[in-house]
């Protein structure tokens, strides 16, 4: 009875969650409908150039990793499953290869979203004793059957355990598992479509009038999933004061009976949750094609009256906002940058060097020249190599940033570094592609010199190598100082001008109330305010060159004429 009581009370949480967001979600969809269109009509902005040739992402069937594991399954003992990554970086667990070259579906598929990955017993309960201080539970597994252990850590759902009789074996499954956490945690809220960028806007301004400014650590996975983390963050607690003194088990298998109900009411959540979402964004696409008619036709009047609202908001806070950043902020800015320039520069030195060491072996190894298989077969492992420690580098960024919360409030490390450890494999993914390129041209102009030929294409990589990492930890940098600082500015600005901007929004012409919003305007001032200072930080480390940084593309472009050389489009689908 406690249970049904219980999940009944879930999915009414999941309906109020959805009927509160979704007034927003509508008016993000509007605006940010909007600026696709006004993109549209207007003159394209210049992108920042990259030298290397995009290579894009993986097909979602493609196959990354494949390898027999041990798994801890639910009947409580270790099986040997047939486990497949692909590029959609779901992990897939098989009865055997057998059964999965015959084309037999999976037994499950894990989406390791918001997934911690822990070697250790003691790691592994330390953490678990960190969510439930209130209770003890017992180690979930009494003896391994190899020496090195996984233990994933998810949030609101039942934990995973895998064992490997080999490090090698266990360092190359950390790899792809890492990369399916990163890549489940940020690829969707990536994309640029109206849906995607009006949900993220949504949920910022929601979790704001709820009175959170932060960085929120559980904005991960799909629109459906993070509506689903606010639901289990105010939902959990109840739960556990609820249900957890009363579960009917016994030591040993608390932990899993507790984790498993925590799963099911997150399940019940999401699956309520994802017909309501559904619902909403078919009926803002909806209206959006109605409105878009009025978008095309009055564009000009649209933007005449955001500018005007924009000049009085800009009369009312800029200054303010300008002397706040200025005293608040911008003196700290240099110093952050500063702790940020050296984990994240050193790992990309290390993917640098890795690179070049691949290639450099690849140069040796296929000195008698022509396209064979075998090159073929070095160059798609060159393609994806194992980055586990650049990306252990960059890790160290919890350590260097951890007197954010005190000073910004910022705590959402993972975030960050999760999204560069992306731009960094984007980047040697992109290098190991453009060798792939000029090799085979260079080959093609000169067969009877490979041997010059490879050397020559490894040369021109690393150049383009040098300035494309200068371009992307320039934006990662920019990014994050933004990130780490704006949530504060915007907390404290919000008590001086809750009241004033509700009452700037008669000025907002009827017909066009649906395109212009105050708090967008008002937030755009900020990052405007805030986005020139961080410029300068970030031009400033690279005029004097730190971390081998480049000011703009002369200083690489000089050496780096190659890239015309390559008649392919700019963004090649994976090899």
């Amino acid at each position: 009875y406690r249970v049904s009581k219980a999940f009944h009370r879930d999915a009414g949480c999941a309906e109020a969650e959805l009927k509160e967001f979704g007034p927003h979600y509508r008016t993000q969809y509007s605006v940010v409908f909007f600026s696709q269109v006004q993109d549209e009509l207007e003159q394209p902005k210049e992108k920042i150039k990259q030298l290397l040739k995009q290579r894009g992402p993986p097909e979602a069937g493609e196959v990354l990793y494949e390898e027999q594991v041990l798994h801890f399954e639910a009947t409580r003992k270790w099986e040997e499953r047939y486990v497949v990554v692909r590029g959609n970086y779901c992990l897939e667990c098989h009865n055997s290869f057998e059964t999965f070259v015959k084309g037999v579906p999976p037994r499950h598929k894990l989406l390791p979203t918001g997934g911690t990955v822990l070697t250790t017993e003691e790691k592994y309960m330390a953490m678990v004793d960190k969510c439930f201080p209130n209770e003890k539970f017992a180690p979930p597994i009494i003896g391994m059957p190899g020496q090195f252990p996984v233990y994933l850590r998810l949030p609101y759902r039942r934990d995973y355990y895998f064992c490997f009789r080999q490090d090698a074996r266990q360092a190359e499954f950390l790899s792809i598992l890492s990369d399916c956490i990163r890549h489940q945690n940020q690829d969707f809220l990536k994309k640029k479509t109206v849906e995607v960028q009006a949900f993220l806007k949504a949920v910022h301004l929601y979790r704001q009038v709820k009175g959170s400014y932060d960085s929120w650590k559980m904005l991960i996975g799909s629109d459906v999933r993070v509506l689903a983390n606010l639901v289990m963050e105010e939902l959990l607690p109840s739960l556990e004061k609820d249900m957890l003194p009363h579960l009917k088990a016994r030591k040993t298998e608390r932990k899993r009976v507790w984790f498993a109900t925590v799963e099911a009411a997150y399940i019940l959540v999401q699956e309520c949750l994802f017909e309501g979402m559904s619902a909403l964004k078919e009926e803002c696409r909806k209206a959006a094609h109605q409105q878009e008619v009025l978008i095309r036709s009055d564009m000009d009047q649209i933007l005449n009256s955001r500018t005007y609202l924009e000049g009085k908001l800009r009369a009312s806070v800029l200054e303010s906002a300008e002397k706040f950043c200025l005293e608040s902020v911008q003196p700290y800015l240099a110093s952050v940058l500063e702790e940020l320039m050296g984990p994240i520069s050193s790992g990309f030195q290390e993917a640098r060097l890795l690179s070049d060491s691949q290639m450099d072996q690849l140069c040796q190894d296929f000195q008698e020249g022509g396209v064979t298989n075998e090159l073929k077969q070095a160059l798609a492992k060159l393609s994806r190599p194992n980055l586990l420690s650049c990306y252990q580098r960059i890790n160290s960024l919890h350590d260097q940033l951890h007197d954010l919360q005190e000073r910004f409030g910022f705590s959402n490390i993972s975030s960050l570094v999760h999204s560069t450890q992306i731009d960094l494999q984007q980047l040697v993914e992109n290098a190991a592609y453009t060798f792939h390129l000029l090799l085979y041209k260079d080959i093609e102009d000169s067969p009877g010199n490979a041997c010059s030929a490879m050397e020559k294409s490894r040369h021109r990589v690393l150049k383009q190598y040098d300035y494309d990492s200068s371009t992307v930890r320039k934006r990662i940098f920019r990014e994050a100082l933004v990130g780490i600082t704006l949530p504060h500015i915007k907390k404290t600005l919000a008590p001086t001008y809750k009241t004033e901007l509700q009452g700037l929004k008669q000025f907002i012409y009827a017909d066009y109330s649906n395109f212009v919003h105050v708090h967008n305007i008002y937030e755009g001032i900020l990052l405007q305010s805030l986005d020139k200072e961080v410029i300068k930080v970030v031009e400033e480390a690279a005029r004097l060159k730190k971390h081998n940084l480049f000011t703009d593309t002369r200083d690489l472009l000089s050496q780096s004429s190659c890239s015309s050389i390559i008649s392919t489009p700019a963004t090649q689908p994976g090899c």
